[in-house]
């Protein structure tokens, strides 16, 4: 197996701290407005459900921590998504659809403009996730990782990374391991900052995001 190495330089760790917390700490202040609008939408299509989604997520060295959403599917999506297998257009342990039924149609809208992941800003501020590093994947699906993938659980998960800046969802699996384990080998402070630039203008009305 390939070993990767890590950029573990302590001047670059502590750098990359202090820019999570001030960058969070300023999104979740001036982005609150938004996110009041968005929690009255949702409410407004659907009473029942909760505004805020939580799900467990695997983070770095296989600590697992409760990951922060806008909920953008039906209330019951977790237990419907064992209908939905066979329908998986995702390659690999990840199960993605590009027209998903479980998806509100103002899900589509946040999914689509990546606001659905706001309140991740708050993992970020916890330490649990970074601004730039590998997504954090789900229990399930790191059960099916082989010793050359679980490499991407050695630094703290982040909100976005070249996955995301690169064709996100029509990205295969294999593509997105390599994605990461690239970001994992030549992680810098200029590589993070350049990175987050991307994805402001990418993620935003991105055709690849579902």
């Amino acid at each position: 197996m390939q070993q990767i190495q890590i950029n573990n330089n302590k001047l670059y760790l502590v750098s990359k701290r202090i820019i999570d917390i001030i960058f969070s700490l300023l999104g979740i202040i001036l982005l609150f407005p938004i996110c009041i609008i968005i929690a009255f939408l949702i409410k407004l299509e659907d009473r029942k459900g909760s505004v805020i989604f939580k799900q467990v997520r695997v983070g770095e060295n296989g600590k697992t921590f409760r990951i922060y959403k806008f909920r953008s599917m039906i209330t019951n999506a977790e237990e419907l998504k064992l209908l939905l297998v066979h329908q998986n257009e995702a390659s690999g342990p990840v199960f993605k659809m590009k027209q998903d039924p479980r998806v509100t149609k103002f899900g589509r809208l946040i999914r689509k403009t990546s606001l659905d992941e706001l309140p991740q800003l708050i993992n970020v501020l916890k330490g649990e996730m970074t601004l730039v590093g590998p997504r954090p994947p789900l229990p399930e699906e790191v059960e099916k990782y082989s010793s050359y993938e679980m490499q991407r659980l050695r630094v703290t998960p982040g909100l976005t990374c070249y996955w995301q800046v690169n064709g996100r969802s029509n990205i295969s699996f294999e593509q997105w391991i390599e994605m990461d384990l690239k970001y994992i080998n030549e992680r810098n402070l200029f590589l993070d900052i350049k990175l987050i630039y991307k994805t402001i203008f990418v993620l935003f009305g991105s055709r690849n995001a579902y």
